[in-house]
């Protein structure tokens, strides 16, 4: 079957949905028309200039980073810079470039359960629960011969949003029955009489910042005197879903042990440990990549280690003050282990739905930091 970049954003939401990612962040398509044919795929953690020029040269049709190319806004497209070089060679060369970040690090078999899993944890927690915006089931009631010019006024608004979908929508046809009073305007019927109308229950779903203005907007140009609607808040999915994860290791390590084990498990060629190296761990947090603004969270957990990276030294201070350890393996460490393993998650997938696609890993990447001993 034939494949186009919009068949492999399906995908990556269910391994990683949209909804997931931080508010700050810019994951999903950088570059590129969902309507590209995709034949081969590469995976990598950066979308580097030489990255790019690599897949390019490889006539990669897509390139799925973690960290996307673009987080604020451009303004302005300069093909001078390594941005505006990026985009430039992925638009002649007709490669998509897609992003999946903190979607993917709080997603459940996303990274930090990655990490989790090798580590060997057990009895998982999320550490940082997602803000995850309100929403609601709207339904209201029209008459059949309105239904049209309602949906569309409907569509001009922001509800209807579902993952990458707009405008999605349920409609049921059937009779509404109504007595107009005495001071009623009806739009059909007479006062005092029961009448029975053809009418068309439309459902949808809207955000709670935006559930007054779509209802106002309904009611402007519905056509009854009184548009009948109700709302009804949605729960959000449970699940280990969210930043980090806090977990038990099967049996108690001191930290200088546990942070070798890390070491290893990780193929690390070092990491950075704050705390007691007596300090007896059996409790631990994770979050991978910049780990810095969820330490509140790792106090509070009752773990007694943080794995992490970028840790900044007040924070490290800090964790020393609080008696508890850190254990800084890096921001490419912790998240580089991800590439094989969505790798494997897309090609079960192609596997499952008959998609003829080829994918690899970018074998160009290293992390940054070298560390120099005597």
């Amino acid at each position: 079957m034939s494949v186009k970049v919009s068949d492999i954003i399906r995908l990556m939401n269910e391994i990683a949905p949209q909804n997931l990612a931080e508010n700050w962040d810019n994951s999903g398509l950088q570059i590129g028309d969902k309507n590209w044919p995709v034949q081969s795929i590469m995976v990598a953690l950066d979308p580097l200039p030489d990255i790019v020029a690599d897949a390019c040269q490889k006539n990669i049709n897509l390139l799925i980073t973690h960290h996307p190319l673009i987080f604020k806004p451009l303004s302005r497209v300069d093909f001078s810079t390594p941005v505006g070089s990026i985009i430039q060679r992925s638009v002649q060369n007709r490669m998509a470039l897609f992003a999946a970040h903190t979607n993917l690090d709080s997603a459940s078999g996303g990274i930090n359960d990655i990490i989790s899993e090798k580590l060997g944890l057990k009895e998982l927690s999320v550490l940082s629960k997602p803000e995850q915006l309100e929403k609601y089931k709207l339904v209201f009631y029209a008459p059949a011969d309105h239904e049209k010019n309602l949906l569309e006024i409907l569509f001009q608004t922001n509800a209807g949003v579902i993952g990458e979908y707009r405008c999605c929508s349920f409609r049921n046809h059937g009779t509404g029955t109504f007595k107009p009073g005495s001071s009623a305007k009806p739009f059909s019927g007479s006062i005092g009489i029961l009448s029975h109308a053809d009418e068309v229950r439309i459902e949808t779903v809207v955000d709670s910042q935006n559930l007054d203005e779509v209802v106002a907007l309904l009611k402007k140009h519905h056509p009854y005197e009184t548009m009948a609607y109700d709302t009804y808040p949605l729960i959000p999915e449970k699940g280990n879903q969210g930043l980090g994860r806090v977990g038990f290791l099967p049996r108690r390590l001191r930290l200088d042990q546990f942070s070798d084990q890390v070491r290893k498990v990780l193929n690390l060629t070092s990491v950075r440990v704050v705390g007691d190296p007596g300090l007896m761990v059996e409790k631990v947090a994770v979050c991978s990549g910049s780990g810095s603004s969820l330490l509140g969270n790792f106090f509070a957990s009752g773990a007694q280690v943080f794995i992490s990276g970028d840790i900044r030294y007040h924070d490290a201070r800090a964790s020393e003050e609080a008696g508890a350890g850190i254990i800084d393996v890096g921001h490419f460490g912790s998240e580089h282990l991800v590439v094989n393993v969505l790798i494997q998650k897309l090609r079960d997938a192609f596997l499952a739905k008959g998609m003829d696609v080829s994918i690899e890993a970018c074998n160009l990447e290293k992390d940054p930091f070298v560390v120099y001993s005597s």
